[in-house]
């Protein structure tokens, strides 16, 4: 099983990256999971339609108790990716983090991987700030390789390092390690030269570098992503080459 979480900055693409991926390792062949550790629960909006998903804590909130099935929680989207957000606290109370925390809990109760025998699970988690929440997926093991979205801008990097950072923290305890990392676009001055310079400092790889694209835009308003929309595309290609890259590297 390769399981994966995709960090970055808020706002710099990872829904978008994490999903797309998604929808990639589906068209290979895989069964995937996808599970959103972000309060906003727009991780895998994408996948489902444009349909947003009841997030786990809002569940919680509008019933008073847990789920006893992960059928009350998940939704079935594009190539059967099996989709969960985790959501968070009501605004303005308690911590997002604990969120991500209770959800994984719930999860490890109601035996998820062990009755769905996913392929691929990846988490899009939230960069900003790898608190003990934010960082559960690679604190407690659930993820074993880190992909970091990032563009050539100063903040986006800036966070890039803080997460490298996080996960070097963990690293004598044989949990994750970072993959990679992803160069999303948004076309500011030197952007490759930056990015390509922060992961040479890093000794860590660059895994793929997307470009802007009006076709993800397009999809993404028809409630895509655009590997769904036309796995043709070039761009497409470029997320199905990096899914059976990760895919390969993780059968080595």
């Amino acid at each position: 099983m390769l399981k994966l979480a995709v960090y970055g900055k808020g706002g710099i693409g990872k829904s978008t990256t994490t999903a797309n991926l998604s929808a990639a390792f589906s068209l290979l062949g895989k069964r995937v999971i996808q599970i959103g550790c972000d309060p906003k629960a727009d991780s895998t909006i994408n996948l489902l339609g444009g349909e947003p998903l009841l997030p786990v804590m809002n569940y919680i909130r509008e019933h008073e108790k847990e789920p006893e099935s992960i059928e009350e929680i998940a939704g079935v989207g594009f190539g059967n990716v099996l989709c969960i957000e985790t959501g968070g606290p009501t605004p303005g109370l308690g911590c997002a983090g604990r969120g991500i925390i209770t959800t994984f809990r719930l999860l490890e109760d109601l035996e998820l991987l062990e009755t769905y025998q996913p392929d691929v699970v990846l988490y899009d988690v939230l960069g900003d700030v790898v608190c003990g929440g934010f960082a559960a997926p690679i604190r407690e093991g659930y993820a074993e390789k880190v992909l970091i979205v990032t563009s050539g801008e100063k903040m986006a990097l800036y966070a890039a390092g803080n997460i490298t950072e996080a996960v070097r923290n963990f690293e004598d305890r044989e949990y994750a390690t970072v993959a990679g990392v992803i160069l999303n676009r948004r076309n500011v001055a030197q952007e490759e030269e930056k990015v390509r310079a922060f992961c040479e400092n890093q000794g860590i790889p660059l895994l793929a570098d997307i470009p802007r694209s009006e076709e993800i835009i397009h999809y993404e308003e028809l409630g895509k992503t655009v590997v769904e929309g036309d796995a043709e595309l070039p761009i497409s290609k470029l997320y199905l080459d990096l899914a059976k890259r990760l895919w390969d590297d993780s059968q080595e």
